[in-house]
């Protein structure tokens, strides 16, 4: 009888996953109706695996291949990816981040996450709202900044991320695309880098 009622609860945890693309915060779980002694239960049999602190998913479905920005995403649902992380998402640049760039609303307290480790900016209300894309990366949301948007901050945060992750953005940007000035300037506006932007489009272009 203890097995069967085990086993339904079980089955009625894994089709609440399942309805939430395999990955669950603990906080969710439980709101979603999954009891804690379950979630546990079925961690310690190996039907879930904890991809990081509060945060679980069925063990039989594939790696992540984005885990570090799913975690983020997750756990700081108001985090925007952006700067050098952004750059790599969008193959804006072949630094490899060792850290997760993510913007927050200026008022709120930085989180803090051991792994992965978080490079915090906190942003006005309009330069944190600008230019947010969604996508969508191992059945997760995933709020990122667009590219022209992406470049614009590494303007604004130039001695944070190096003048030479600037010119290999914009030079990238240039051979991926076809160049929005107007979106560049415009960012770059709501960023107080206007003329550094011109600047250094007159030279590439």
């Amino acid at each position: 009888m203890i097995q069967q009622k085990k086993k339904n609860n079980f089955e009625k945890a894994r089709k609440i996953f399942q309805e939430h693309n395999g990955i669950l915060r603990t906080s969710q779980a439980l709101k979603l109706g999954i009891h804690s002694d379950t979630l546990y239960a079925m961690y310690g049999e190996r039907q879930i695996t904890r991809e990081s602190r509060g945060v679980y998913r069925l063990a039989d479905l594939p790696a992540l291949s984005n885990p570090d920005l799913v975690q983020v995403a997750l756990r700081v649902p108001k985090a925007v990816i952006c700067l050098i992380s952004a750059l790599a998402f969008h193959d804006l640049t072949t630094q490899i981040p060792h850290r997760v760039y993510i913007a927050l609303p200026r008022k709120m307290q930085k989180p803090f996450m051991q792994y992965p480790p978080l490079e915090v900016i906190l942003r006005p209300h309009i330069p944190y709202n600008a230019g947010i894309e969604e996508h969508t990366l191992d059945g997760v949301t995933i709020r990122i900044y667009n590219q022209e948007k992406t470049i614009a901050d590494c303007l604004r945060y130039e001695k944070r991320v190096g003048k030479d992750v600037v010119l290999e953005a914009l030079k990238e940007y240039r051979r991926q695309n076809k160049v929005n000035v107007a979106a560049l300037m415009e960012y770059a506006r709501i960023n107080k880098v206007s003329e550094r932007m011109q600047a250094y489009l007159e030279i590439l272009l």
